[in-house]
């Protein structure tokens, strides 16, 4: 099942409310975290996390209408709309607390560079609009389940 990429923003989003040792997200970070937890799901689960589309834009994977809600936080730390946290499955939640603790410690600028480095965006044109397909990103994640 996919849920809302609201919903899972605003998962990412209540990290640093449990945590002391995490800041606020930013959006840039937000973005990047969103796709490497896109990718990974597609991965195991052959299926979406989400449905919303990700974009190949110049600083990186971004999904426009996360960007779009959080943009009005420029590149400060974003807080949660809500305490209210969506319930993935078991596996989902192993799964989604496994990828969140491998980029965590990134920065919004390490994240966006590791993401240039990656098949996905790096094939993909640039620029608003620009789908990373969902089938590229799966293939790509499955070949770091293998090597991660």
């Amino acid at each position: 099942m996919a849920y809302s990429v609201i919903d899972i923003a605003n998962k990412l989003l209540l990290k640093p409310m449990w945590d002391d040792n995490l800041e606020f997200i930013s959006n840039l970070k937000l973005q990047k975290l969103l796709y490497y937890e896109q990718g990974y799901h597609l991965a195991m689960f052959d299926t979406p996390l989400f449905d919303a589309e990700i974009e190949a834009w110049m600083y990186g994977p971004a999904i426009p209408e996360v960007y779009e809600k959080y943009k009005c936080y420029g590149r400060g730390g974003i807080a949660p709309d809500n305490r209210e946290e969506v319930k993935l499955t078991d596996e989902e939640e192993e799964l989604f607390q496994e990828v969140f603790d491998a980029f965590k410690e990134y920065s919004a600028y390490g994240l966006m560079m590791k993401t240039h480095e990656e098949y996905p965006w790096a094939s993909t044109p640039h620029g608003p609009g620009n789908v990373i397909s969902k089938d590229k990103i799966k293939s790509f994640f499955k070949t770091q389940l293998i090597n991660g």
